[in-house]
């Protein structure tokens, strides 16, 4: 019996749910947390949409995964990346469940490891070893045959366990002057609780986007933001990168180690902050982040 269309409410409440899932997908597809999350609205955006015109949805979560992965691949052409997007050729060749063990060192490869990979073994490995998808479902995600699925996955497979094997000696570099002093004064004042010096910081036209949640524009509606932070404190910022990029990193003030929660990502425009890109409402985004607390 086919299922009735789903009401905007309950589509809505299946993409907040499949919000963190299909970002750690669309994250290792593109090699980055910040151009998955990118990927990621194009795809919630591009669902909406065909939610409207649709025919009945079947299986919503494979259908929204379809959505992310083509919304992915349409970002890989973007960056010309087309001579990785051929299908493996088509041989069945067997791929395995895997034991937990071998699981969970896949799910924690790099995002850099990831890029590696051609798309179609990538894709393969992301969806049945870290999201954890049925051979089935992962061919009709990627519109594939069992066949080249099973290729790609065991290909995929094969070699990110040669990957792991490499030393990973590369040197990162670190914040420049300009980014750690600005940065620091920013930092030094929100931890500090003075929010009116880091209004006077802050451009007329100034833009923020409070990533799964808002987006404010203009001094006035951003000087609010401030004010719901200086209401709550389960927050400490310190000065990092994400990615290479110069970011403040937002770590629990209660935890004396792990990860940082969150992160926020800063554009300046002559000596005042221009962007704002705040992943409080978004805490999924840092997963598989490659992050560093700035050394200097």
């Amino acid at each position: 019996m086919t299922s009735p269309p789903q009401a905007p409410a309950d589509v809505d409440a299946l993409l907040a749910a499949m919000r963190p899932r299909l970002h750690r997908y669309c994250a290792r597809m593109v090699g980055s947390v910040i151009d998955g999350e990118d990927v990621l609205q194009d795809a919630l955006i591009k669902a909406m949409e065909a939610v409207a015109s649709a025919a009945p949805i079947q299986h919503p979560e494979a259908w929204l995964f379809r959505i992310a992965h083509n919304t992915a691949l349409d970002f890989l052409r973007r960056r010309n990346r087309q001579d990785a997007l051929h299908a493996p050729e088509e041989v069945d060749m067997m791929a395995g469940e895997l034991d937990d063990v071998s699981r969970r060192e896949i799910a924690a490869s790099s995002l850099r490891t990831f890029m590696r990979l051609p798309v179609a073994q990538r894709s393969s490995v992301i969806l049945m070893d870290v999201l954890g998808c049925s051979l089935q479902e992962v061919c009709g995600i990627m519109d594939f045959s069992l066949p080249a699925v099973k290729a790609a996955l065991y290909r995929g497979r094969t070699q990110l366990r040669a990957f792991a094997r490499e030393p990973d000696d590369a040197p990162r570099p670190g914040l420049s002057p300009a980014d750690r002093s600005r940065l620091n004064v920013y930092v030094g004042r929100f931890n500090a609780h003075d929010f009116d010096a880091i209004r006077a910081m802050i451009a007329d036209d100034i833009r923020l986007e409070l990533v799964n949640k808002t987006r404010l524009n203009g001094k006035a509606e951003v000087s609010r933001y401030f004010g719901n932070y200086a209401k709550i404190d389960d927050w400490r910022l310190v000065t990092g990168q994400v990615e290479g990029r110069p970011a403040i990193l937002v770590f629990d003030p209660n935890a004396q180690s792990g990860p940082p929660r969150s992160f926020m990502l800063l554009d300046w425009s002559a000596d005042k902050v221009a962007t704002i890109r705040d992943f409080r409402h978004a805490p999924y985004a840092i997963d598989g982040a490659e992050w560093a607390v700035d050394q200097g």
